[in-house]
């Protein structure tokens, strides 16, 4: 993890150093996160970074005191366009809860582009994302193809606070039902956090020993099932486990054994295409209203052409 916070620190610095000398003052973009920890956003906050590096605009970098924190996030947001910005790219923490700063803000002609999670009241001159509703409709696939009909499954939910989690939750359920309408979910409720999918799979599957399979919506949850397994010593693969994002450390855990598949997004992407589109924003260029970053379902015997695909081989040392 250290490693991931430093090169993502290090990206920023770069930019900023590479922009410091441009004659006529840079081109000043807003970026606001959710998280600088979570390796997935890690991975999303380099692209942002790289993105502006080579357009050669300063970028100004926001984000909440803690996960999931909405008046930071608030807060986070008027500084960065106090600062001067001429666009900001922003990753709500929760969608309705950003509204009206994105409703003041974008009055005063300030162009928002929503990266990862959409911003209510379709206030976001563009939204750079996963479609989640398809990615969480191939999670359920793979699922249906592991389960008995009646198979009792966890799924571990993230925010339904934020759209990113309704749309996983949502294209999860309804695409397993069609698949395995007697299939029983079991959810596990969270707020983004290990912590809240360890202690929940761990309460689960005390009461519940039958459980096949659980799926997660994100891939904190992924370790936070992973830890509640080992904590009951359940052998790896007797309880299928499959993930969401394409994080390294969860991959790392299927290289292992301990998860069977994950639904990867394109995380590097996400942020250096938000950013890239801040920036044309700012410029007063048309931006598309949605752009589908992608996603694709690794298993073992695809790992290591994912990972050099997405030159991740760093990352899983």
């Amino acid at each position: 993890m250290w490693m991931l916070r430093r090169f993502f620190a290090a990206c920023i610095l770069a930019g900023l150093a590479a922009h410091a000398s441009a004659a006529d003052g840079p081109l000043a973009i807003g970026y606001v996160t959710k998280s600088a920890t979570n390796q997935g956003w890690v991975l999303i906050n380099a692209g942002a970074a790289d993105a502006a590096r080579e357009a050669g605009v300063k970028l100004i970098v926001g984000g909440p005191s803690a996960q999931g924190a909405l008046q930071g996030q608030i807060e986070a947001i008027e500084r960065v366009v106090a600062q001067g910005v001429k666009a900001v790219a922003v990753a709500p923490v929760d969608s309705a809860g950003i509204v009206p700063v994105v409703k003041r803000l974008s009055a005063k002609g300030i162009p928002f582009i929503a990266v990862d999670t959409a911003i209510g009241g379709n206030l976001a001159k563009s939204y750079v994302a996963t479609d989640n509703l398809a990615a969480a409709a191939a999670q359920a696939e793979w699922v249906a193809q592991q389960i008995g009909p009646s198979d009792q499954i966890i799924l571990v939910d993230g925010s339904l606070a934020q759209s990113t989690g309704r749309e996983r939750r949502e294209g999860f359920l309804d695409r397993l039902k069609q698949l395995k309408p007697e299939a029983v979910v079991i959810e596990v409720h969270t707020s983004w956090t290990l912590d809240e999918a360890q202690s929940g799979v761990a309460t689960v599957l005390r009461s519940h020993p039958k459980i096949t399979l659980v799926a997660n919506a994100w891939d904190d949850g992924t370790l936070g099932t992973v830890a509640a397994l080992r904590a009951r010593k359940i052998p790896k693969g007797r309880v299928r486990v499959i993930g969401f994002d394409g994080a390294p450390n969860a991959l790392a855990l299927l290289r292992d054994g301990w998860i069977q598949a994950d639904v990867a997004q394109m995380l590097y992407r996400q942020g250096y295409e938000g950013v890239k589109t801040a920036i044309a924003a700012a410029r007063g260029e048309t931006v598309p209203p949605r752009i589908n970053t992608g996603h694709v379902l690794v298993t073992a015997a695809t790992l290591d052409q994912f990972i050099t695909d997405s030159k991740l081989s760093r990352f899983m040392e």
